[in-house]
């Protein structure tokens, strides 16, 4: 079951990492040493200062790098205009030839990424939010002509040019609220994110069960810390998790682990099953 997965790092670009030359240099490093994404969280009010605009870094890295997969993991669409995401979006996804994966969520007050600034942000009205922004992003990469008036949105537009390279969304899960499992069934793949340990195989195969289409590829991505390169490697049972579903290993690196112990992670390679 191992040949089907894949390895990402998965990093917040503050602390450590709040310079974007250092992302750009990590990602750099990443393709060299064999991973197959990197993914940026999507923050505006560090935990850690100082912080650097996920969008802006990941241009830089779709530049820098020519194989690794990259994008935002996660992006609230209920943060951004959806316009505007659409066209950040599509744009790293041609300057990186197809290599974007757009990971999205309601998104988290817990730093006051919404309340700060005066935006609402309860989590209905943040999901609320998501799935009219989404119909709005799919219809301008489709090129379809969109005349939406919703609740949130409002969008006049004409028909274009559908984008040139296939944009997968995938869906964080921190709930199995029913409006999250349907969001995520109608997405490329999902991203259960209960917290720093990933779920254990048997809830992440009954999860797998509930949104996983049996008709086209779906992506499962898990994310957690099981490389050895770690100064305390942790236990994690990467072929269990392969065999109930994930496609994507997703090496956390945690805004306050030194940068040098980070940087000496990338540099190991990704943690492969039965290695």
């Amino acid at each position: 079951m191992a040949d089907h997965v894949r390895y990402g790092l998965y990093l917040p670009p503050f602390g450590p990492f709040g310079d974007p030359a250092v992302l750009v240099d990590l990602a750099v490093r990443a393709e060299a040493a064999g991973w197959d994404g990197v993914f940026l969280w999507d923050h505006v009010v560090p935990a850690a200062a100082p912080i650097a605009d996920a969008w802006t870094a990941l241009a830089a890295i779709a530049q820098a790098t020519s194989k690794v997969l990259l994008g935002p993991m996660v992006t609230p669409p209920s943060r951004r205009r959806p316009w505007v995401l659409a066209r950040q979006a599509a744009t790293v996804a041609r300057l990186s030839r197809g290599r974007l994966i757009l990971g999205t969520g309601i998104g988290s007050d817990e730093s006051g990424d919404f309340s700060r600034f005066g935006d609402p942000s309860s989590p209905a009205e943040l999901s609320s939010r998501t799935d009219e922004a989404l119909e709005v992003v799919r219809a301008m990469w489709a090129g379809k002509a969109v005349r939406h008036e919703g609740s949130h949105y409002r969008v006049n537009l004409e028909s274009a040019d559908p984008e040139p390279y296939p944009l997968p969304v995938w869906t964080a899960c921190t709930t199995r609220h029913e409006r999250v499992l349907r969001r995520a069934a109608g997405s490329d793949g999902i991203f259960p994110n209960p917290g720093p340990q990933p779920l254990p195989p048997e809830a992440l195969a009954g999860l797998v069960a509930q949104v996983r289409p049996t008709d086209c590829p779906y992506d499962v991505a898990v994310s957690g810390n099981a490389s050895p390169a770690w100064e305390e490697p942790a236990a994690v049972d990467l072929a269990a998790l392969a065999e109930a579903g994930m496609t994507w290993w997703m090496e956390s690196l945690i805004h306050f682990d030194p940068l040098d112990l980070s940087l000496s992670v990338v540099d190991a390679g990704p943690p492969r099953i039965g290695s």
